[in-house]
């Protein structure tokens, strides 16, 4: 996640030899007029001047409203286990910037990334650069520096003219298309759809991860002669409860081969696309490799268990689509008679109301938090956004931490907590809950 703001109207001088990375991250913040700016002109230009000609690795593009992260973890994790030298590249981060860009599957060492940062600088001479940009480009320079096989690319805001974008991929997943981003990206799903479609390319595999995909995904896939694999019809799910265990199992069914796969903590739909992807990729990577490699794959902040006694929970969980998913998970454990303890925080634009009538189901007691950040809603104003979606019992306290403690403290042994909502507050709660 980008600082808070401290923008001035005075150009900041770029860092010089031996800044840290922090100096390098204000720097990013302060360089450019808006945080988000969506249009590939500017970022092409830096990127052209970087590489005459596309990287040798291969290039798998995951767009979507929820799951990209799962999906981005699954493919990196069976293509490395297939042997193969990957670059992951995800947003935002929890913790630490670093995050972001992972080589063979560690977070990319300091020295690094200041490397690639002074590449971009050095290449962009005048072009105003937002954040976001700045940084896809030194995660693709800190890429083609190790020399890697495979670049796995979260795109950060819609597809189209997301700075991801200016690489052309070699097989695209498309997680699935909701409502989120209303402001940049539309307020219905053919729109979205349509620029979540934006990173197919003319004749490449795809994958589209989720039930009823919008009109606009399928004409773009048509007109481009993309070979879609579309979840339900040429690719199927199925749970199965065996006998005398209480966790379901669900089995994959592609290409004539079933494959056994985790019913969490990440999303089902999204570790299945990345599946069929590696299957388009590494198609002899056997099917107990990626069994063994899943059985054991989770994601920071993605329905990640930190406590037990009583169990907590945090999600990344931001919109409704999201919630709903996460609703379905806390149902699975309230099944045994828990009762849900929520800490919730959220930025102003958001459907938080969405949010709530999507876990208004599961949650019964709510720790209503406020965020001090860019956008973040005050407990109060969450409150009363919570109170138009029917929900008046929240309780409101100034920071993660006093919601946490106070959730933790009126929750028994076997209830659930679950901190949920905004990466601020995941960010936050993980932080105090890791003791860091």
């Amino acid at each position: 996640m980008p600082p808070p703001s401290n923008r001035t109207d005075q150009s900041p001088a770029s860092p010089g030899a031996g800044a840290t990375v922090d100096q390098w991250l204000a720097y990013l913040e302060a360089i450019h007029p808006t945080e988000i700016d969506l249009g590939l002109d500017r970022v092409l230009v830096v990127f052209r001047r970087l590489f005459r000609r596309k990287p040798g690795a291969r290039i798998i593009t995951v767009a979507g409203t929820n799951g990209k992260g799962s999906a981005v973890a699954a493919v990196e994790a069976l293509l490395r286990a297939g042997g193969r030298r990957t670059g992951a590249y995800t947003s935002p981060h929890l913790q630490r910037y670093n995050e972001r860009v992972r080589v063979n599957g560690e977070d990319i060492s300091d020295q690094a990334l200041v490397k690639a940062f002074e590449a971009v600088e050095a290449a962009r001479g005048n072009v105003s650069l937002t954040y976001f940009e700045f940084g896809t480009l030194a995660a693709f320079v800190a890429f083609a520096n190790a020399d890697l096989d495979d670049w796995v690319l979260e795109v950060g805001l819609g597809g189209r003219l997301d700075a991801v974008n200016v690489m052309d991929a070699d097989l695209a997943i498309l997680t699935s298309v909701d409502i989120d981003h209303v402001a940049f990206l539309g307020d219905n799903r053919e729109v979205i759809g349509f620029e979540k479609a934006g990173v197919l390319r003319p004749g490449i595999p795809a994958v589209y991860a989720d039930t009823d995909p919008p009109r606009s995904v399928l004409q773009q896939s048509a007109a481009q002669k993309v070979k879609l694999e579309l979840f339900g019809r040429d690719y199927r799910l199925e749970t199965e409860h065996q006998d005398g265990s209480d966790l379901p199992v669900v089995m994959l069914s592609y290409s004539g081969q079933s494959v056994r796969l985790p019913a969490g903590p990440l999303p089902v739909k999204s570790v299945a696309a990345a599946v069929v992807a590696i299957r388009k990729l590494e198609p002899d990577l056997s099917v107990s490799v990626i069994e063994r490699v899943l059985s054991g794959l989770s994601v920071p902040g993605r329905f990640e268990r930190l406590a037990t006694s009583p169990d907590i929970f945090l999600d990344v969980g931001h919109n409704p689509h999201a919630a709903g998913w996460l609703s379905d998970q806390l149902s699975n454990l309230k099944s045994g008679g828990a009762v849900v303890h929520a800490v919730y925080g959220a930025l102003a634009d958001k459907d938080v109301e969405g949010v709530a009538a999507a876990m208004s189901q599961v949650v019964d007691h709510w720790y209503l938090t406020g965020l001090s950040v860019p956008r973040g809603l005050s407990g109060e104003v969450l409150k009363a956004r919570l109170g138009a979606a029917g929900i008046s019992d929240g309780m409101v306290f100034e920071s993660v931490q006093e919601a946490l403690s106070s959730a933790v403290s009126a929750a028994s042994p076997t209830d659930v907590v679950v901190v949920f909502g905004s990466f601020y507050t995941v960010a936050k709660g993980r932080e105090i809950l890791l003791g860091q």
